[in-house]
């Protein structure tokens, strides 16, 4: 159980969470929560509560206010408790029990990673992710809203400063102008915003707009408060007209923790490392099934043996260049959003894509070169205690390993398409076989991130891009890419058009990872199609049996069996179980099915990391789909089986056959015509949890 602070006041309980209405109780809890782990006097209570006009009974009635949060604890089994001290109360929270303090431990931790400025925008984007809309907006609490709620505010703002500054210093303006253009509107009077947007603009190529951005907050200032903008924001419209180069973008902006400034690192330009200071890891981080694409999974990373941290966590991803033992470019400087590398004023033309690059100049004193991004490319990594799927594992590594046919084909990239429902198992079978075929990739595997640690997809021009420099790096033979967790077709048409140089034979192998089912893409591209399904009741037993161990499982198969059921055979769930039973060694397999069984939504998750759920992965799949097919789909997962039905051409029901045919193309609905469609238990059982909780009735205390 936790309490949300960072939006309407609640309880929350995984994905069940319980809205206070707006009472004398719930501006108490309120008041003790923003000062959690500090006594609180009871004047100060008492103000919050009634404001500055109090009643002669209030300590009376502060006590019973008090009781009846004690009673709403128990009721919803909240183990926080509320103590009496001398002079007033305290409440005891924790980062994991209160959004709040978890916003501020993240934020801290972000502060700790100015030296990688890709981890340090993970992190601080994971701390906005728990503000969860307007402050406090069920509290109804005067002095609350006076005197803590700007002071809060602020805390966020300043994040806000930071991840702008971050992106522009990472080159990444488009990502930066999304969340410019709406701070400035909701925070008209912060200069601050405004600067940055204008930057963005004009490092973007949008030099009248960032102009017309300047004027227009000039006016506003000069209207609203009656005065001109900072010097800053003049020096910037002075060098926008000027036409002059910024040179690298530096956060200036200072961190708040506690209510305390914190000032922030300037920022570091990011450079590609050569081979002579990087050494390749024989395997990276890995995680169970569709382990790659760590947005999309909900389960546990498992670190190689023989991988720092840093590495396992993704923090500084090795290069090609690095694995391959060739020396790469030098620094190169950051495009237009979503464009190819272009160079700096007085810097040498970019390779052609599919060139080998050649190690630039050093540059002269005061050359000033753009800050890069850290490629989301790496060798492929081992998949530890592999289990199952033996022979989609053994067709694809046929597939990989077999010559290419003789004639102009020979340089059209062999192409496989692994796709399937989230969380089954896509990118844990590319990596393992890809390891099991390696040898006849000479030039080496890489695996290619097609998509964002957030989530979103990379443009298909920069991904372009960064195989073509990998490949450029790679030695000789033939290469094996991975493109992991695929979006839609543009993404990789390009990639999928590479050629090997005249003579040189076949070009790289290529291995789709996708949710959707591509068919258009192989329709026009060609390949192999492997799509993936649950477990079988055998490869869930024997995934049990490597996980947990022969003596534990073997001491109770029934139990393992009904565990396995419970999970439905998903890989993504009993991946997650067997990391809970890992840390549980003395628990009882019969006892785990039984608290299983009471409700497996709920409980496939990590209580150390809420975000490796079920539930979470469910929620991120159906996070990117269009809105009317997430409404169809709810639809079908809410009614009877029979929605699902083949009704024939004449009767498509309520949700037309083609929405259907949508819906198992991106990996949500199983089968299809000429057989009835099938949602997966878990995944039914979410999207109705999840209705319940959304039409849940705010509680009053």
């Amino acid at each position: 159980m936790r309490f949300q602070l960072l939006g309407p006041l609640a309880l929350a309980d995984g994905p069940d969470t319980v809205v206070l209405q707006p009472s004398k109780p719930a501006n108490l809890l309120a008041a003790l929560l923003l000062h959690a782990n500090s006594p609180v006097s009871t004047e100060y209570l008492q103000r919050a509560i009634w404001g500055e006009e109090q009643p002669a009974t209030a300590r009376a009635a502060l006590q019973t206010c008090v009781l009846r949060l004690r009673r709403l604890f128990s009721k919803h089994g909240v183990t926080t408790s509320i103590d009496a001290v001398p002079g007033g109360y305290r409440i005891t929270a924790a980062p994991p029990t209160l959004d709040l303090l978890g916003f501020r431990d993240r934020v801290r931790r972000a502060a700790g990673l100015d030296r990688d400025p890709e981890a340090e925008l993970c992190a601080l984007r994971d701390a906005l992710s728990l503000w969860q809309g307007s402050l406090l907006a069920n509290v109804r609490s005067v002095v609350l809203h006076r005197d803590e709620v700007p002071r809060l505010a602020e805390e966020r703002l300043r994040a806000v400063e930071r991840v702008c500054d971050l992106l522009l210093a990472l080159g990444r303006c488009g990502e930066a102008l999304v969340d410019l253009w709406t701070a400035t509107r909701v925070h008209p009077g912060h200069e601050r915003f405004h600067e940055q947007l204008i930057e963005a603009l004009y490092r973007s190529g949008r030099q009248s707009q960032a102009l017309a951005e300047y004027r227009r907050v000039k006016g506003f200032l000069l209207e609203e408060l009656g005065v001109d903008p900072s010097p800053s924001l003049r020096r910037l419209e002075l060098a926008v007209l000027r036409g002059e180069d910024l040179g690298p973008a530096g956060p200036a902006a200072p961190r708040v923790i506690r209510g305390e400034t914190v000032a922030l690192p300037a920022a570091r330009p990011v450079t590609v490392p050569d081979a002579a200071s990087s050494t390749a890891p024989d395997a990276a981080s890995v995680m169970a099934p569709d382990a790659a694409s760590a947005p999309d999974q909900g389960v546990p990373p498992v670190t190689a043996q023989g991988v720092s941290p840093a590495q396992a966590q993704g923090a500084s991803p090795v290069t090609p260049q690095a694995a391959s033992g060739v020396v790469a470019p030098g620094p190169t400087p950051v495009p237009a959003q979503g464009g190819p590398p272009v160079p700096a004023q007085g810097g040498p033309p970019a390779p052609a894509q599919g060139a080998t690059p050649v190690a630039a100049p050093t540059p002269a004193a005061g050359t000033t070169f753009a800050p890069v991004a850290t490629p989301r490319i790496e060798p492929v990594p081992a998949v530890p205690h592999f289990t199952g799927r033996a022979a989609e594992a053994a067709a694809l590594t046929a597939r990989l390993t077999a010559p290419p046919p003789p004639g102009p084909e020979d340089h059209r990239p062999l192409t496989v398409l692994v796709s399937g429902a989230p969380g089954i198992g896509k990118s844990a079978l590319a990596q393992h076989a890809a390891r099991l075929a390696r040898d006849a990739f000479p030039a080496g595997q890489l695996l290619v991130r097609m998509t964002r640690a957030d989530g979103e997809p990379r443009p298909a021009d920069e991904v372009a891009a960064d195989v073509a420099a990998a490949l450029g790096a790679a030695g000789d033979g033939r290469a094996l890419l991975i493109l992991d967790d695929v979006v839609d077709a543009d993404q990789v048409r390009t990639l999928l058009t590479l050629r090997g140089e005249a003579g040189a034979g076949p070009g790289p192998a290529v291995v789709v990872t996708s949710r959707m089912g591509l068919g258009g893409l192989i329709a026009t591209h060609g390949g192999w199609v492997q799509r993936l399904t649950t477990f079988t009741e055998t490869e869930s037993y024997a995934l049990l049996l490597t996980a947990l161990g022969t003596e534990r499982v073997e001491a109770e198969p029934r139990a393992a069996h009904r565990l396995a059921a419970v999970c439905g055979h998903f890989p993504a769930a009993l991946r997650i179980l067997t990391a809970r039973l890992l840390t549980r060694p003395g628990l009882r397999l019969a006892d785990a099915a039984d608290w299983l069984g009471d409700d497996p939504l709920a409980r496939l998750t990590l209580t150390d990391s809420p975000d490796h759920s079920v539930s979470g992965l469910f929620d991120r799949a159906l996070g990117r789909l269009d809105p009317r097919l997430s409404e169809a789909f709810t639809h079908l997962a809410q009614g009877p089986p029979t929605l699902l039905d083949d009704r024939g051409p004449d009767d498509d029901g309520p949700v037309p056959e083609a929405v259907r045919e949508q819906l198992a193309d991106a990996g949500l609905l199983e089968d299809g015509p000429p057989g009835p469609y099938r949602i997966h238990d878990l995944l039914r059982a979410h999207v109705r949890r999840t209705a319940r909780i959304r039409d849940r009735r705010t509680e009053k205390v």
